[in-house]
């Protein structure tokens, strides 16, 4: 039975793809996966190196480049178009030329498969089936290349409905390489739902082929398990993550590379759960075994892993010790200008901000804006926008709004060039747009906040970030007495958040508030009574009295009881609790009147 790959991701800071198509058929020869020693997505695996164009390849190429259609169908032209398209890549002749000789390998295909089909389909072992498969992975492979990700899923979505893994495990390879490659693509378009259902079915064709125990469904679990982190979804990560471990215990020595790597991920994901002293448990862990196998700057890593964990518990003595370790070993090992060492600066800036030790904060951020605005060679864009990004909470925290905005800013433009990075950006304008708010910039804010909702809506974002960022928009909305605008962003919100996270949910509970007082505001009493009265129950049966919201809800529910069977010249008071009262009205006019008939107080 032929190797199953781990999948290969293709992230956003590699250099363009080198497409490499051997004269063999590829799908059926195994790709070995390195495995990762840190917890990040993986890398992509080094292509095998391209033979040499042989002589009369050039004379050749310009042949075919006036073959026409019904040529085609000769089965042999296929696998020569595909061998010009490697050997343009190869030859720096450059992808545009081998996309055209892909597509049309793909087209001659197409058709010898048609023309098999009544036949034998696919032959005995599936070859003119599997050469489309391998071809169409290929065309995908040079659109991404040439960063046109949209182009590459049309192909990919035909690549894997063209294997049929009953037939074989040569078909049950191809299946797994294009479900893998296509939730890669969709990953670079920020479809991250759709990326792993796709990685989702590879896994599970990969079991069906090599068992649950095999360490390469080891490694695709572990893939998978950091695409659900990337999703916040750390439930099912956790799942995925122990079941990694489960394998790589079996198959690995005790303390191997691979459960590092295993335990660092898992670290992660108790992190973000809030479970640090379980976090704690995995990066030591992690950190005998790199220090075992020799890895001085993987040990620098998890020792700044340990000092994020050590902070969360507020052992702050202990943070600065493993910052210091960390900083100690990349200043002699990278050098004193490298990004590693300017991320150490930023999280001491941080833990020196939180125990109220601000000089010391600001020297920290200044040493890394430092490395940041003159970075050396290597350092990629997500590096020094990410660092930025840390460095204007720390800044945006001390009271110093505008000089976050412009780190921010920064940030974003560093970032919108980079395929796959619209959800970093999303997350960046609905920052900036909080930020705003609280400057009393709300048409900014609510400019921002739009921005980063259209880029939601493109990549199919139905997450509870997305519904919080909704929730923004309305405030902002209603500082502008755009209410039926802000009653809609309401509305879309609090479905997003009770799916979500529950009734229950702070965030939840605070948009039944916003809601309820912009029904106020429409005249949709009843409405607004239904929803106050929905929160007053939850907290009085699930959550407490305790909350200092409940008096207030409590009151404004009273008030609009009272005023339920008055005519609609009533003052809309729940509004008011909303709107800032250095707010400017509507201009003279229309609007003006329809405001004033509310009875609102400006």
């Amino acid at each position: 039975m032929p190797a199953m790959p781990g999948p290969v991701k293709t992230p956003a800071t590699t250099p363009p793809l080198r497409v490499t198509v051997p004269d063999t058929q590829p799908l059926r020869t195994p790709m070995k996966k390195t495995p990762s020693s840190t917890p990040s997505r993986s890398k992509p695996s080094p292509g095998r190196s391209a033979k040499k164009d042989s002589p009369g390849v050039s004379s050749a190429a310009a042949a075919v480049v006036d073959v026409d259609d019904s040529s085609l169908d000769n089965p042999d032209l296929g696998p020569f178009l595909l061998k010009l398209a490697r050997d343009a890549i190869a030859s720096g002749e450059g992808p545009n030329k081998a996309l055209d000789y892909a597509i049309r390998a793909t087209k001659s295909f197409e058709r010898c498969c048609a023309a098999a089909a009544p036949a034998v389909p696919g032959g005995s072992d599936g070859g003119p089936v599997l050469d489309l498969a391998m071809s169409l992975h290929v065309l995908a492979a040079i659109y991404c290349s040439l960063g046109r990700f949209e182009e590459a899923v049309p192909p990919l979505e035909r690549a894997v409905k063209v294997p049929d893994p009953t037939r074989g495990p040569d078909h049950s390879l191809a299946a797994f390489s294009g479900q893998m490659q296509l939730g890669d693509t969709l990953s670079m378009l920020g479809q991250i739902d759709r990326s792993i259902a796709c990685y989702e079915e590879g896994l599970k064709i990969q079991i069906q082929t090599l068992g649950e125990t095999d360490p390469r469904v080891g490694e695709t679990c572990r893939y998978l398990a950091e695409a659900y982190v990337q999703a916040m979804q750390f439930n099912k990560a956790e799942e995925l993550c122990k079941k990694t471990l489960e394998i790589h215990r079996a198959h690995s020595e005790p303390a191997s590379l691979e459960e590092a790597a295993d335990r660092r991920l898992m670290a992660i994901i108790c992190e973000a759960k809030g479970d640090y002293e379980n976090a704690l448990e995995h990066l030591v862990l992690a950190s005998m075994a790199m220090i075992a196998s020799g890895q001085e700057s993987e040990v620098a890593s998890i020792d700044v892993s340990i000092g994020n964990i050590y902070m969360s518990l507020c052992r702050f003595d202990e943070a600065v010790f493993s910052y210091q370790k960390a900083l100690t070993v990349f200043k002699s090992s990278k050098g004193e200008t490298h990004p590693t060492v300017a991320s150490v600066f930023v999280r001491l800036a941080e833990l020196y901000h939180r125990t109220g030790k601000l000089r010391e904060s600001k020297s920290y951020c200044e040493n890394a804006l430092r490395i940041y605005n003159k970075p050396v060679p290597g350092t990629t864009v997500e590096e020094i926008a990410g660092g930025l990004t840390e460095i204007s909470a720390i800044y945006e925290s001390v009271d110093e709004p505008e000089e976050a905005l412009k780190l921010l800013q920064k940030s974003m433009k560093l970032l919108e060039d980079k395929p796959g990075q619209q959800s970093a950006i999303a997350g960046l304008e609905a920052r900036m747009g909080v930020m705003y708010y609280t400057l009393g910039r709300y048409e900014d804010a609510r400019n921002a906040f739009e921005s980063a909702v259209t880029k939601l809506r493109a990549a199919g974002e139905k997450s509870a970030f997305f519904g919080v960022v909704l929730n923004q928009m309305g405030l902002a909305c209603v500082q502008l007495f755009k209410i039926d605008e802000a009653g809609e962003l309401f509305e879309e919100a609090r479905g997003i958040l009770e799916q979500e996270r529950g009734p229950c949910d702070q965030d939840t509970l605070g948009v039944y508030s916003n809601l309820a007082a912009t029904y106020d505001a429409m005249g949709r009493i009843e409405d607004a009574i239904e929803i106050l009265e929905q929160v007053l129950k939850l907290r009085e049966e699930k959550l407490g009295t305790a909350n200092p919201d409940f008096e207030d809800e409590k009151k404004r529910l009273a008030e609009l009881l009272k005023e339920a069977g008055r005519s609609r010249n009533y003052k809309a008071k729940s509004l008011q609790n909303l709107i800032d009262p250095n707010a400017r009205p509507p201009k003279k006019g229309a609007s003006a009147k329809k405001w004033s008939g509310l009875g609102f107080k400006f």
